[in-house]
């Protein structure tokens, strides 16, 4: 009598065993996000550095500084030898004064000159001499204007190598600002306020967790089931027997074969080559990195 009862409850037992190992999925993997490690790009101590793991930062958002006081003081000097080139230049309109000074003295004696000839009280040759005259000033003031022109010039000249440089400390003075690059929320944080810092030496990492990328692992068989853009279904485990489901759309799919990682099953359990795929999906707050994920196309 027992037995009569054992048996279908075993017959039930094995259906909902295979039930629960079946594969409901064609490929499975963990999510990833693309990775941005911010490095600094000045050397000194790191003054102010205001962010926590798992802060969310917005782009172009100012969250520290390293210490810039050498290079503001260097800027300084040069602002200063500029200056002190730039003295060097001559009163163009001084030292031309003198010489249109005469040239008005000229000008009314040829007026004078030029009456009295028509009068007859002067002669010719006095009036012509007056010309001349006016024509040696106007050649002399040419001649010093060209003089000046070229002393001004090659003074401005050695100013343009130091204003050079201060573009350079511009440049450096405006990488000391530690300023946020992209959108996204830091992953990990690796130095602190009063810490010296190089150009190169990373000081944070950030990743964009508003659209996560799960990493998936298809068979050669699978290929022609999937394209770039495509839409497909994504389970994420959401509690005990429970799925939480996402849509996602390929992105990327590898165009070389790898071996089947040991984390990840596929379909074909039996394949050993397998190709990547990045899915992009829309997080909503829930899906985390590292997170495992199945696909259903």
């Amino acid at each position: 009598m027992k037995l009569k009862f054992l048996i279908p409850i075993l017959a039930v037992a094995t259906v909902a065993s295979c039930k629960k190992t079946e594969n409901k999925y064609d490929a499975s993997g963990s999510f990833e996000a693309e990775e941005t490690i911010i490095s600094a790009e000045a050397a000194g101590t790191i003054k102010e550095f205001t962010i926590s793991e798992s802060q969310e930062l917005k782009a172009g958002q100012s969250i520290g500084y390293i210490d810039s006081t050498q290079l503001y003081l260097k800027k300084k000097q040069l602002l200063a030898s500029i200056n002190a080139v730039l003295s060097k230049r001559p009163d163009i309109a001084l030292q031309l004064g003198a010489l249109d000074e005469q040239l008005k003295t000229a000008d009314k004696e040829k007026q004078r000159m030029t009456s009295l000839v028509s009068s007859g009280a002067g002669t010719q040759k006095q009036l012509d001499d007056i010309v001349a005259q006016i024509n040696v000033i106007n050649k002399q003031k040419e001649a010093l204007q060209s003089s000046l022109r070229i002393t001004v010039n090659g003074i401005t000249q050695e100013t343009q190598p130091l204003y050079i440089q201060i573009e350079q400390l511009n440049d450096q003075l405006t990488k000391c600002k530690i300023i946020n690059p992209v959108n996204g929320t830091v992953l990990a944080k690796y130095v602190e306020p009063n810490e010296v810092a190089a150009p190169g030496k990373p000081l944070y990492k950030i990743a964009d967790l508003s659209g996560i990328i799960l990493r998936a692992y298809i068979s050669g068989s699978q290929l022609s089931q999937v394209k770039l853009g495509q839409q497909l279904k994504v389970f994420v485990d959401d509690g005990a027997e429970k799925y939480k489901e996402y849509t996602g759309e390929i992105m990327w799919i590898s165009d070389k074969a790898e071996f089947t990682p040991k984390t990840i099953m596929t379909k074909d359990e039996r394949s050993n080559l397998v190709y990547a795929v990045k899915i992009k999906v829309k997080n909503d707050g829930f899906l985390k990195l590292g997170m495992y994920g199945e696909v259903k196309f």
